[in-house]
């Protein structure tokens, strides 16, 4: 097996940041040497790391690549190839496609596709609706990474809303449970004050005033309500609110049954860019204030958020056309989640190693992956090297997401992805994904 070298590197890992090197040998790492230690054996290829960060591959928890069904707008090979060149070594995907991921055969389907499609690692969650929480029982613990549920959240016919049935799923889902939060019926009431205050399309400056804090508040509270008198896994998907971290405890997370996910969207914008950005940040949960972001951003570097993930969800621009109901919501983050979270540790929010743990380790401990998420000799050889004082300006022609934009253009990042490598194999060399490669399902140690 090809022995790789990577020297010089400043390795991140499990809370330290150090001078060192790793061998990757054929798909894991053979050695994680600190200083000046050589290589037990020789190398058939040294890769100088002088001045970049090598970290586990960034483990994205929260993506929707619209394939199948959607794929106009995105799909698992044109998504996998941005996730490679962010840094993104594995995702999990969620079931509101077409067809729906609601039957075991749609996620059988989905499997058997990634293998033929995904340039990274994968895995995918399985949609709970009213009628079908006598599957759960049928579920691969070892390969599916969860349960979805859209607890308020209008998405077709994925919506739950009978309390028999989410009792049911809270009981016995057997593992973990991934919640969308917003109460449909304060939504709804929402909808109608301003529909006949300013019509049919409210301007979007409306979307978080409609998609409200309160919502997002109501259907968190009884997620952890059920999940308390259950013993369900619950993790909370993108916390928006100031009042949501209320619910969560600050420790550690081997001492939690109750996570959350805070996502890229909402720590990096809140609602004055709507005047700037418009339908573009349009997303559920809307994005809040000024005073919610950085509640969010402080929270990151304490135990009361785990996880960053992206809620990657992409649209045609024309897609995106209109005000707080009709342009549809969600947007494209995911190639530009790791260089936007270091533009965070720059301005010292958090530290690059809490930036570590909530992007790799954490996701790999929430869903016990297997042999993933951190530098261990034995692990794969999922890693990055990133380095943190190379400056550049996003414009359209870095966009490898099929929908061809991102909220985020003309930013100046100060970061730069250097090298992905996906089990021992590099599969972003810094300018060009290896469309070659194919990436592995993912495995849960349950």
């Amino acid at each position: 097996m090809k022995r790789i070298w990577i020297s010089n590197a400043v390795i991140v890992n499990e809370g330290k940041k150090f001078q060192g090197s790793v061998v990757i040998e054929g798909e894991t790492i053979s050695e994680v040497l600190t200083g000046s230690q050589r290589p037990s054996k020789e190398c058939e290829e040294e890769i100088d790391a002088q001045g970049a960060y090598l970290i586990p591959g960034v483990i994205d928890d929260h993506v929707h690549f619209r394939d199948p069904g959607l794929t106009h707008k995105a799909d698992m090979s044109s998504e996998t190839m941005a996730a490679a060149a962010g840094g993104v070594t594995s995702f999990m995907d969620m079931p509101n496609c077409n067809p729906q991921t609601t039957t075991l055969e749609a996620l059988e389907n989905k499997f058997e596709d990634a293998a033929k499609k995904c340039m990274v690692n994968y895995s995918f969650y399985f949609g709970a609706t009213n009628n079908n929480a006598s599957l759960l029982a049928q579920l691969d613990r070892k390969k599916v990474c969860g349960v979805k549920l859209f607890m308020g959240a209008s998405t077709g016919n994925m919506l739950v809303d009978r309390m028999e049935t989410l009792r049911k799923i809270f009981s016995e889902a057997g593992m973990l449970i991934a919640t969308h939060c917003e109460d449909q019926h304060i939504i709804r009431q929402n909808t109608e004050l301003f529909k006949e205050k300013y019509g049919e399309d409210p301007d979007i400056t409306c979307h978080p005033l409609i998609r409200s804090r309160e919502a997002c508040l109501s259907s968190s509270r009884l997620a952890v309500q059920l999940a308390k008198e259950t013993g369900a896994r619950l993790h909370i998907l993108h916390i928006s609110t100031a009042d949501e971290l209320d619910l969560l405890e600050d420790k550690p997370l081997n001492e939690k049954r109750i996570t959350a996910e805070a996502c890229v969207s909402h720590l990096m914008f809140c609602d004055e860019d709507y005047l700037k950005l418009g339908a573009r940040i349009k997303c559920n949960p809307s994005i809040k204030t000024r005073s919610d972001r950085d509640a969010l951003r402080k929270a990151l570097s304490s135990n009361r958020v785990d996880v960053i993930g992206t809620d990657h969800a992409p649209h045609l621009l024309s897609e995106k056309q209109g005000g707080a109901l009709k342009a549809v919501s969600g947007m494209p983050t995911l190639q530009f989640s790791l260089v936007s979270m270091m533009e965070l540790v720059r301005e010292e929010v958090f530290s690059m190693e809490q930036l570590v743990q909530k992007m790799c380790h954490a996701p790999a401990l929430l869903y016990q992956i297997s042999r993933r998420g951190f530098i261990r000799e034995g692990y794969q050889a999922d890693l990055v090297l990133v380095h943190p004082d190379k400056a550049w300006t996003l414009t359209p022609s870095c966009i490898l997401s099929k929908c061809g934009w991102s909220p985020m253009e003309g930013q100046v990042f100060h970061s730069k992805v250097e090298k992905t490598f996906v089990n021992g194999h590099l599969v972003y060399d810094g300018s060009q994904v290896d469309t070659s490669y194919r990436g592995q399902a993912l495995s849960f140690d349950r």
